[in-house]
């Protein structure tokens, strides 16, 4: 369920819009988010990255499509320090084959957890 009045994906055509994705549950949680007894924040770049991309994943599924299918990948980072795990994660799931990317940072994402969210276009696959 999105933060507001839009959809998390619209196919227009054969082409697939993700809006920005973030690592949040169903619960309304967050992965890569400990916070101790103490109130104490630890923030898991790699774990809120692969949500991130697990999140698409699902949201692909929905309208019949995959990771395989997207085409370009928009990231936005609260902090370019986190560009190296970010990147160690993605690599995970998409190489040079690929989507095309383009990551950027911003002074902040709609939760304070969040590290990432990413944004995603895809191409519906061809039935035959």
């Amino acid at each position: 369920m999105p933060r507001g009045r839009f959809p998390h994906v619209k196919v227009v055509g054969d082409l697939i819009f993700v809006s920005g994705t973030s690592s949040r549950r169903p619960d309304n949680t967050f992965a890569g988010v400990q916070v101790d007894e103490m109130g104490t924040t630890d923030l898991d770049i790699r774990a809120q990255t692969r949500a991130v991309i697990e999140n698409i994943r699902g949201i692909l599924r929905e309208v019949g499509a995959g990771l395989e299918d997207v085409a370009q990948i928009t990231t936005y980072l609260v902090s370019m320090n986190d560009f190296g795990g970010y990147n160690e994660v993605y690599s995970e799931y998409f190489d040079e084959s690929g989507p095309t990317r383009t990551t950027v940072a911003v002074h902040q994402l709609p939760h304070p957890h969040l590290l990432i969210e990413i944004q995603a276009i895809a191409h519906r696959p061809t039935t035959t």
